[in-house]
């Protein structure tokens, strides 16, 4: 019997110190940080800084990946200067998803400072409807006290045989309002890539 209590014990400290009670789920646990390590297309491992946060709401842990401004996924470059700088593009919350609209950051805006990531990620929303929607069909969004829209102005062939579309889209947070145009061609891939 007394090897049993000994050996519950020793079973007891050995599960704690490999895998320890989940502080968070007794709220001890606010920010920590951690780094992990990502394959990044062909160029190596690259360091990504993480934070887990409690998140109140869902009783669980959440890993934020603070996502550096200039990057690329797939031979997709993406370019965040204004705004908030996450993983993904509008509805989409991961790269794997996103890659296909990504290369629309670079039609930005520097209104977009302005705005909070939810707010952001419904404009880049109505970017990504705006890609097959009819030509001068506004795709509207609204959040608090920001809105805007994104509209195709024009759409036809390139040389190269390839489905472009111009752009128009349109940001007003606190009476300012803010435009940008840009033009994109859908790559065989399926991707949109901006055309200078």
């Amino acid at each position: 019997m007394n090897n049993l209590k000994i050996s519950f014990i020793t079973f007891f400290i050995i599960g704690f110190v490999l895998n320890p009670l989940d502080a968070s789920a007794k709220g001890e646990r606010s920010n920590n940080s951690k780094t992990e390590y990502r394959q990044d297309n062909n160029k190596g491992d690259r360091k990504v800084s993480t934070k887990t946060r409690w998140n109140a709401t869902n009783h669980r842990n959440n890993q934020v990946i603070i996502a550096p401004r200039h990057r690329s996924f797939r031979n997709v470059v993406i370019i965040r200067p204004h705004g908030h700088a996450f993983i993904g593009y509008g509805h989409y919350h991961n790269d794997n998803d996103a890659w296909k609209w990504l290369a629309f950051t670079a039609i930005t805006m520097k209104v977009l400072d302005n705005i909070n990531e939810e707010a952001q990620r419904k404009h880049e929303t109505a970017q990504i409807s705006a890609t097959t929607a009819q030509v001068g069909e506004k795709i509207t969004w609204h959040d608090n006290d920001s809105s805007g829209y994104v509209m195709t102005t024009k759409e036809g062939t390139n040389s190269n045989g390839l489905s472009c579309r111009e752009f128009q889209q349109e940001i007003t947070v606190g009476g300012n309002t803010e435009q940008a145009y840009g033009t994109a061609c859908l790559q065989a891939d399926g991707a949109w890539k901006i055309i200078p």
